[in-house]
């Protein structure tokens, strides 16, 4: 009802193209070129090029104010580590957003995560809330 009374704005976005743009915001890019969508509705009114044989749209980054993203561990420095699905979008939000707020399972002493491990550099990460196990 909103969006018809024109009171809310929508946007299609194929799965790629929004993970590439919220990874361009998190990298401080000003724009990417993309051959996803060219010749579709999604391309209408976008800018296009021809680049090395291939056709590309121009889409610009997503930045947003809160990522709310979710991690399996964490430190007081809030650097994090993920299981499964969530490390699909977990890190790009985290590094796209102003603020993050990672819900997390644990909660370590800092040096007990293998940097190895931790795909989120604390930087990132401004608030760390320690959820109960979810079955």
């Amino acid at each position: 009802e909103l969006y018809k009374a024109g009171k809310v704005e929508l946007e299609l976005v194929p799965q790629g193209n929004l993970a590439c743009r919220i990874q361009a915001a998190g990298a401080g890019l000003g724009a990417i070129f993309t051959p996803t969508g060219y010749g579709t509705k999604i391309a209408e009114g976008k800018e296009t090029r021809h680049i090395n044989g291939k056709d590309y749209v121009l889409e610009y980054p997503i930045h947003a104010d809160y990522a709310l993203v979710y991690g399996n561990q964490a430190d007081q420095w809030g650097n994090l580590t993920y299981r499964k699905a969530a490390r699909n979008f977990g890190p790009l939000m985290a590094k796209a957003a102003r603020t993050t707020i990672a819900q997390v399972h644990e909660i370590v002493e800092l040096g007990e995560l293998d940097p190895e491990i931790i795909v989120t550099p604390g930087i990132f990460v401004q608030h760390v809330v320690k959820v109960g196990d979810i079955k």
